[in-house]
């Protein structure tokens, strides 16, 4: 392996997050807005180039590779590059490929996810409801979603759910969806709703439910054993003992988790940002393009990293979104 990489602050880089497609056939309202003017496909990296960036940075210690979107499964030809990747969990150069997902393509792709070695997956569900689920994704239908989540646990993938917070959306189905996932031998994640991109009429105060209460209001009905484990992100976990389930907990507003970053995310044009919280970012795509040698993306690599900031600023204490960043979300992949 090539020296690793560290960043200014100490941290060793081990997880990256790539999205492969600005696309998606949702538009959930914290995400995005309902009518995206999406990039021109030129503009993306083809497989051909998001392998050869995969493998570089693999080769520069990356452990962890977790592919996002928008919705990575509804870009053309993407089992190719699962495929593709498999070949550095099988050299034992990568210990995870992994993905988040909406959920809608599951049915049709998850057995090949996991011939490709995908072992675990997340999927983004904030309602059972059905009509609540139409509402927050604006496109979505609930069905095909589950239809999709038992696809992938009887392909043998593990699931966890994740959900975002949302103030008087999502609150009463605290522990319907605890539930669903103890009956269905799921763990699932809460994160907090984050302030970006431009939301038109979405109040982010007013969407705001702090985790804090969350776990309160949980922790009256369940007894919750707080687990000293990690998976590579930022989820602080816990342990419902009558049921068994983690819980996660990702708090970027109430609690900042900044210290132990050990991330990155790359798009799906090549711009690399180091920072999921502020808007500061390297280009990839150019020194990819510019030499079949990968020399100059090694160093653009190595300079990135080198620009990692401690931090982000978001902060809803003085009840304004302080630290909004301007891009959506779907445009690093969450």
């Amino acid at each position: 392996m090539e020296s690793p990489l560290i960043d200014p602050f100490a941290r060793a880089i081990t997880y990256l997050r790539l999205s492969v497609t600005d696309r998606c056939d949702f538009r959930c309202v914290y995400c995005m807005s309902e009518n995206m003017t999406f990039l021109p496909k030129k503009d993306l990296l083809t497989l051909e180039e998001l392998d050869r960036l995969c493998t570089r940075f693999i080769a520069m210690g990356v452990r962890k590779l977790r592919i996002t979107g928008g919705e990575p499964l509804v870009r053309k030809g993407i089992m190719t590059f699962f495929e593709a990747m498999s070949r550095h969990l099988a050299s034992g150069d990568l210990d995870e490929l992994t993905l988040t997902t909406n959920g809608s393509q599951l049915e049709k792709y998850a057995q090949a996810l996991a011939d490709c070695g995908v072992r675990r997956i997340n999927v983004s569900l904030d309602t059972l409801d059905e009509a609540k689920f139409a509402e927050v994704t604006r496109w979505g239908r609930l069905p095909q979603v589950l239809r999709g989540l038992e696809a992938a646990q009887k392909a043998g993938l593990r699931v966890k759910l994740n959900a975002v917070a949302l103030k008087g959306f999502n609150e009463s189905e605290l522990l319907t969806l605890a539930q669903y996932c103890a009956e269905h031998d799921m763990d699932m994640t809460w994160i907090e709703v984050m302030p970006m991109g431009d939301i038109g009429n979405e109040n982010r105060i007013g969407q705001f439910w702090s985790l804090k209460d969350l776990r309160a209001e949980l922790a009256k009905h369940y007894t919750l054993i707080d687990l000293a484990e990690r998976t590579g992100g930022p989820a602080r976990y816990v342990q419902l003992q009558e049921t068994g389930q983690k819980i996660g907990f990702i708090t970027p507003l109430s609690h900042n988790f900044c210290e132990s970053c050990n991330r990155v995310r790359v798009t799906c044009t090549g711009e690399i940002y180091t920072c999921l919280g502020q808007d500061g970012m390297s280009d990839l795509r150019a020194p990819l393009r510019a030499s079949d040698d990968d020399t100059l993306l090694d160093d653009a690599i190595r300079a990135a990293i080198g620009l990692k900031p401690k931090g982000h600023d978001f902060d809803y204490s003085r009840q304004t979104v302080e630290g909004q960043v301007a891009r959506h979300m779907s445009h690093t992949g969450g």
